[in-house]
Order: C-alpha cells, then sequence, then structure tokens
C-alpha cells in the first residue's frame, strides 16, 4: 500500500472514531438532560409524556394531603394547577404558598414526583420557576384588564 492511502486510511478511520464517539457522548446527554415546565405548559400539552422534567410553581393553600410517606399537593403558577402525588419524606422547607420544584413523569394528567426540592430560604426560587410565575402574574393582568375593558 502506498503510503498516501495508507494516511488517507488512517484519517478516515480517525473521523470515523471520532464521530461514533461524539454521537455516543450527545446521546447519553440527551436522555439524562431534564427539561423544566411550568403547570400553564403543562395545561398547554407542551410537557412530555411518558419522559422525566422538573415541575415548579407555588404548593397551593390548603392543598397539602398526607397518608404516611404518601403526599398529594398541587403546584401552581397562579393561572393553572397540577396535582402532583410523592411517596417520600419531603424537605423540612416544604410549606403551603411556597416554591417547589418537583422532578418526576407525567401520567394520565397527575404529577407523579419522584424528587421534591423546596426553595432554601426565603429570598431564593429557581430562575425558571421565577419567569414562570412572572408570565403567569402578566397574563393574570391582561385577562383582568380586558374583562374590565369589556364592562365598562
Amino acid at each position: 500500500m502506498k503510503p498516501r492511502y495508507r494516511r488517507l486510511t488512517i484519517a478516515t478511520a480517525a473521523v470515523a472514531v471520532i464521530g461514533v464517539a461524539l454521537y455516543l457522548v450527545l446521546s447519553a446527554f440527551q436522555s439524562n438532560l431534564v427539561f423544566f415546565y411550568s403547570p400553564s405548559q403543562i395545561a398547554a400539552h407542551e410537557a412530555p409524556t411518558g419522559r422525566t422534567f422538573r415541575l415548579g410553581g407555588l404548593v397551593e393553600v390548603g392543598s397539602v394531603k398526607r397518608a404516611g410517606l404518601n403526599v398529594n399537593f398541587v403546584v401552581t403558577d397562579t393561572v393553572k394547577t397540577v396535582a402532583v402525588q410523592y411517596a417520600g419524606i419531603l424537605p423540612d422547607l416544604f410549606k403551603e404558598g411556597k416554591g417547589v420544584v418537583a422532578q418526576g413523569q407525567l401520567r394520565n394528567g397527575i404529577f407523579e414526583a419522584k424528587e421534591v426540592l423546596a426553595k432554601h430560604d426565603e429570598n431564593y426560587m429557581p430562575p425558571e420557576a421565577a419567569e414562570a410565575l412572572k408570565n403567569a402574574s402578566k397574563t393574570n393582568a391582561k385577562t383582568a384588564a380586558s374583562v374590565l375593558m369589556g364592562k365598562k
């Protein structure tokens, strides 16, 4: 084999190996990627079914029902709500009316959480949850304004 063809073969093999390695890394990254959705996005069917994702918002006041380690509660972004089921010990800072992020899957309209995270102090909220609540309050303000304008 001529040296020119040998170099070409080696270069082609190296590109193929790098391509396969890159494909494996990107597919592993994609399978471990977890997206964040608000209750409004879930109500709009933007969230995946059968895939793990994060749900964030506020725990609706009066919605927490405990039965041993099983807990049912409702997460809201002040516009829409999502029912959540969780089996396990909740964080100490989990309270009604406070921010929460739950990771799990949506099944039959109920979010089955595998992990629940509560905000760790009074000033912290995940950026995605803060943005979702801000967008929801803008929607509430627009709806209220349109109702008032319609009555005048």
